[in-house]
């Protein structure tokens, strides 16, 4: 297989208004300035139409959620195939009368569906209600082909999962993407807010250098209900290139759009020399199917 050529890929952060449409609009805009940046793959953060609704459980919320092939999908298809652009797009999907997803869905450059991911794991915490929305993804751990790369999406909470980064990345991909929402519980801010920080960034550094893959992750800024029970989305969106280097990093509290260019070669280079898939003991790791090993 010949060697790919540099890409680059986009990442939009941004805050969420309670107007779908509004944030919709504002997603199409930044899509259009990344891809006038030079960006061609374009990721937005997990559920950008709304604010993170799992906040509370509430079934009028359900509302919400859409089809897919739907409205959403066909504006932003449109888009992605007038700038011949790939984007992904993290939507709430309505399957059939309550049965939804948390889906992440790729329009080509030629403004079709490429193809959707689903949510594999679902959390399940405070102001994290997700359970109460969401069934768990049955599509697997996927990867999908565009012009300029292979491309892996997960979601969220899926990136706390070696698993999912490994599987994902033994299909091939060239950068793993995770559209995401987090923040910070006020009231924790101060204790634990830098740990918490820290230990997202780590963990997603940590599936690029186990793979050696770029991971690109998508948050969104803003704080986000009621005083008492609202989060404080931490932004700090960021590229990890192959050994986990830091490609560029957003701020915490600002809309911004980072562009990385991303180079296949550094991949191979990684491989070459901290060759952790040759070394990998396959027939060692039935166990890790087994929910704990007594």
């Amino acid at each position: 297989m010949a060697a790919r050529d540099k890409f680059s890929i986009g990442l939009v952060q941004m805050a969420c208004s309670t107007e779908p449409a509004a944030n919709l609009e504002k997603a199409i805009g930044l899509v259009r300035e990344a891809a006038k940046r030079g960006a061609k793959v374009i990721c937005l953060p997990e559920l950008f139409r709304s604010q993170y609704f799992c906040r509370e459980e509430n079934a009028e919320l359900f509302e919400l959620a859409e089809a897919i092939p739907g409205p959403t999908t066909e504006a932003i298809g449109k888009v992605a195939g007038e700038l011949r652009v790939t984007v992904i797009a993290s939507l709430f999907e309505r399957r059939a009368a309550g049965l939804y997803h948390n889906t992440a869905a790729i329009l080509g450059p030629d403004g079709n569906l490429q193809g959707i991911y689903r949510k594999m794991h679902i959390p399940d915490d405070p102001l994290y209600y997700e359970k109460f929305y969401f069934t768990p993804g049955d599509l697997g751990f996927l990867n999908f082909e565009t012009p300029q790369a292979r491309i892996g999406v997960l979601v969220c909470w899926d990136q706390w999962y070696p698993e999912g980064a490994r599987l994902t990345a033994l299909q091939g991909a060239d950068v793993l993407f995770y559209p995401t929402a987090i923040g910070w519980h006020p009231a924790e801010k101060a204790e634990f807010g830098a740990a918490q920080l820290d230990a997202w960034t780590t963990i997603q550094r940590a599936h690029a250098i186990a793979n050696g893959v770029y991971v690109a992750a998508v948050n969104r800024i803003g704080y986000e209900g009621p005083p008492e029970r609202g989060l404080e989305f931490w932004g700090s969106s960021f590229v990890a290139d192959p050994f986990g280097q830091m490609a560029a990093r957003a701020s915490s509290d600002k809309e911004e759009i980072l562009i990385v260019e991303c180079d296949p070669k550094r991949a191979e280079e990684v491989r070459r020399n901290w060759p952790f898939l040759r070394d990998r003991r396959i027939d060692a790791y039935s166990g890790i199917t087994e929910r704990w090993l007594d």
